[in-house]
């Protein structure tokens, strides 16, 4: 848990989103948030700063992709 902590907070951390679902029939807002985090097409991937921001966007649309952490 620690590590998982320590590495959520670090200088230059990333996660890597993969979108899984389409946009088709979601409100309008989960369809700006895609676009926001760079996705668009499913099995799109975009790898991003590991950000507060970044985290609330990835948890409006959780139903929408995956996420794996970055090395």
């Amino acid at each position: 848990m620690a590590a998982k902590k320590a590495a959520k907070g670090a200088k230059g951390a990333t996660i890597t989103v993969v979108q899984t679902s389409s946009v088709y029939g979601r409100k309008p807002g989960q369809r700006e948030t895609l676009l926001g985090l760079g996705l668009g097409k499913i099995g799109q991937k975009r790898t991003l700063e590991d950000t507060p921001s970044v985290r609330g966007m990835v948890q409006k649309v959780a139903h929408l992709i995956r996420v794996e952490q970055a090395q």
